[in-house]
């Protein structure tokens, strides 16, 4: 029986033979078909069932009930009040049809021995109670999407030839396999809280002989040479799902199972034909290439839609205003690895909190930034701690209109465990600007000093005295000043989420273009115009004529070359403003690596073992 207060398979059973309403109308026996269930003498005997021909009773049928066939209307009709529920199964509708044409062989304990399939997802349950024993024809029983975690399998009928377990948090497989039904041909336990390899041990023909297809589909897996083994034994199966386990990120997951299980048919949901069996000939022979680590590739590509900051200017001599120069680069976080294509370290720039990355707690000590529990996956037990992750720089770039970065980096994580933890959560591309203020650096500080104060006494006597000739030849030949530069100003110009669960499936690549949107940049402030300081003036001094206004506008405005160019710029800036504005993009690419051969897969590993020794 099941425990007080848990929701068991039985109860949840009983609840959806209520809402089905196989003793109500248009089902189940009354007044509607009154005179055809008294002509049946056996309530469970008899047998007419589904396959009855329903013709011969419409003939006789009397004043005030209803033909057979205008009952199974009312129930296929979609916009009929008894029409069935969205959410039953195929199942459902076979019991509705029968509560109409042989209504006695569904009443009460009788519906027990013309169950086959039945269907509870969703539902809560969180107990396989032993009232599943009472269904002695069940074949298929599907319990997805609930809450069980231990399963008993001296409560399952031995008939069962289809299991479901999928989406529950079974962690142990012992008490499923104490007693598990022999005639078993489908497994599934995808997305459950398996850690190997202390399972990997109950996944054997001892258990399991008639098995033809296991789903073990994202759990937490990571010993792939003793799941393989233990695999082995399985003469019968065909269809295997590993997707999703820590296991299959290894960089010869495919190859070394192709090669192992030579029956196989489909590995995840993909066929297996005879020239990838061909590919990874004899892979299997050699398990010391299969290393525990997985190898990811990253590229970043062009980035678009970043304004111009107009501020590459040259410092003339003697000018006080700075050199402001600009650079432009791309973050993106992956797990601590331990080691990098060519061997060296990887400097981990500390970035400004953004607002999105502000979710990560930032170890400042070890400069990394660590995810959240509230990101990591639901399915893991003692793997929940949180992976630590770097933040990775991309050299940084000058303004352009289109800024290519050209990057492209290969990762090796060694913590398979770290890495799916990562794909499942997704990474944050940022887009970066870097801005340096550098301001001329005085030669000698006293020197200028002095000179400062004698062109303040000349100013004040009111004499042009002009400088020396050697000390004007040399000015005209003096070279640029030093320049000093302030330390760096780093904002974030854009930044988002990249979903990177497809990686986790059949998708080795993840090529996507991250928008930011259009930034929105503050116009400086502009000087008032001539006109409009004459105008100012106008009103402070009201005894000049309108005609020595005018004159003194327009000798301003002829005069001055500085208000020429001002009003060309304004042209321009006018004419700029029409343009359409550029969303802020960045192509980014992650690509896991998988080996297209057995004997890529030796080429690749000398090569690997050379540069080690090397180093």
């Amino acid at each position: 029986m099941a425990a007080p207060g848990r929701c068991s398979v039985s109860a949840a059973f009983w609840e959806h033979l209520r809402r089905l309403g196989l003793q109500d109308f248009p089902c189940g026996l009354g007044s509607w078909n009154k005179s055809r269930c008294d002509a049946r003498t056996s309530p469970c005997g008899g047998q007419p069932g589904l396959g009855a021909d329903p013709a011969g009773q419409e003939e006789a049928t009397p004043l005030g009930e209803e033909s057979p066939e205008a009952l199974l209307e009312l129930l296929s009709d979609g916009h009929s009040p008894w029409a069935l529920l969205p959410d039953c199964s195929p199942q459902d509708q076979h019991l509705r049809e029968m509560a109409v044409l042989a209504p006695e062989l569904v009443r009460g304990s009788c519906v027990f021995q013309v169950l086959r399939s039945l269907r509870i997802v969703g539902k809560g349950v969180e107990e396989v109670d032993e009232g599943l024993l009472q269904l002695q024809q069940l074949e298929e029983l599907i319990l997805s999407a609930n809450q069980i975690s231990r399963i008993t399998s001296a409560n399952l009928p031995r008939t069962l030839k289809v299991l479901e377990l999928c989406c529950n948090a079974v962690a142990d497989l012992q008490d499923l396999c104490a007693q598990p039904p022999p005639e078993l041909q489908h497994l599934g336990l995808g997305y459950n809280m398996l850690c190997g390899p202390s399972q990997d041990k109950y996944l054997t023909a001892d258990f399991w002989p008639n098995l033809v297809s296991l789903d073990l589909s994202f759990n937490n897996l990571t010993d792939l040479l003793g799941l393989v083994s233990q695999l082995s034994s399985l003469q019968k199966l065909r269809v295997l799902v590993l997707q999703g386990n820590p296991l299959a990120l290894i960089h010869t997951y495919r190859g070394f199972l192709v090669d192992s299980l030579p029956k196989l048919s489909i590995l995840d949901d993909i066929h297996i034909g005879p020239d990838e069996r061909h590919r990874f000939h004899s892979l299997a022979r050699q398990p010391e290439l299969i290393r525990s680590e997985a190898r990811v590739v990253v590229s970043i590509g062009e980035i678009k839609g970043v304004p111009d900051p107009r501020a590459c200017q040259q410092l003339e001599v003697g000018s006080k205003a700075p050199v402001i120069t600009y650079s432009y680069c791309v973050t993106y976080k992956f797990v601590e690895e331990e080691e990098t294509e060519d061997g060296s370290s990887t400097e981990v720039t500390k970035i400004h909190q953004h607002p999105v990355m502000a979710t990560l707690d930032v170890d400042s000590s070890a400069l990394d930034m660590r995810e959240t529990k509230g990101q990591q996956e639901p399915a893991a037990t003692e793997e929940s701690k949180a992976h630590s992750a770097k933040v990775f720089v991309t050299p940084g770039k000058p303004w352009a209109d289109t800024i290519d970065c050209s990057y492209r980096k290969e990762h090796t994580a060694k913590d398979l465990v770290g890495l799916k933890s990562y794909l499942a959560s997704g990474t944050i591309v940022s887009v970066m600007e870097e801005k340096v203020l550098s301001w001329p650096v005085d030669a000698d500080p006293e020197e200028n000093a002095v000179t400062k104060g004698k062109a303040k006494r000349r100013l004040q006597d009111g004499a042009k005295v002009p400088l020396p000739r050697d000390k004007q030849k040399k000015k005209k030949k003096e070279e640029p000043c030093e320049l000093r530069s302030d330390p760096p100003v780093r904002r974030t110009l854009g930044s988002g989420k990249v979903t990177l669960e497809t990686l986790l499936a059949t998708e080795d690549l993840v090529a996507t273009v991250c928008d930011f949107g259009i930034l929105i940049t503050e116009q400086p402030l502009q000087p008032p115009s001539l006109e409009e300081k004459d105008r100012k003036k106008g009103k402070d001094k009201s005894k000049k004529t309108k005609a020595e206004r005018e004159s003194q506008a327009s000798w301003k405005t002829t005069a001055s070359p500085k208000g020429k160019r001002k009003n060309k710029d304004s042209a321009e800036l006018e004419e700029g403003r029409g343009l359409q504005p550029v969303p802020l993009t960045v192509q980014f690419q992650m690509q896991l690596l998988q080996w297209p051969s057995a004997a890529g897969t030796q080429s690749q590993e000398s090569v690997a073992t050379a540069v080690g020794k090397a180093q």
